[in-house]
């Protein structure tokens, strides 16, 4: 081998060697871990949860219920009240059966009123449920069922 080549192999060796020494001995900042829910919703969802009320309003005009989605505290009221006249009749979903609230039918629960069907049973202009069950539990305007919403009832 000359001279001119054993020379850059060398100064090639000595640039190889002073690179990896300043890569391995310069602080590197760390990776963050990200959690499978971004932070920003868990702390939102802890917000919403440590302020959830016993008592909440709904609203129905003609183009659907407002605010949604509600969340309330286990035991709270939740009060629908349409507010343009637009014709409401607040029910647990799936519509037409109504059984997610309560696991009765609509034919079942509203031939004995009792108090424990998330369903108004008739048209209204407001309608009001204490909401025992915890959990996320949709409803619909039985009279049209495109309408509808979800409270998130927590303990």
């Amino acid at each position: 081998m000359n001279k001119p080549a054993s020379i850059i192999i060398v100064i090639m060796g000595l640039i190889i060697i002073t690179g990896g020494w300043y890569l391995y001995s310069t602080p590197r900042a760390s990776v963050p871990v990200v959690p499978s829910t971004p932070l920003v919703l868990q702390e939102t969802a802890v917000q919403a949860i440590s302020t959830a009320s016993m008592t909440a309003s709904v609203k129905y005009t003609a183009k659907g219920f407002t605010p949604d989605p509600i969340i309330i505290r286990q035991g709270g009221t939740v009060t629908f009240e349409s507010v343009d006249g637009s014709p409401m009749w607040v029910a647990s979903n799936a519509h037409p059966t109504h059984l997610q609230y309560d696991g009765t039918s609509r034919t079942q629960h509203c031939s004995n009123i009792g108090g424990v069907a998330f369903d108004q049973c008739a048209s209204g202009k407001t309608y009001s449920f204490k909401f025992l069950k915890v959990g996320d539990w949709n409803y619909h305007n039985h009279l049209n069922a495109d309408d509808g919403g979800t409270i998130t009832v927590v303990r």
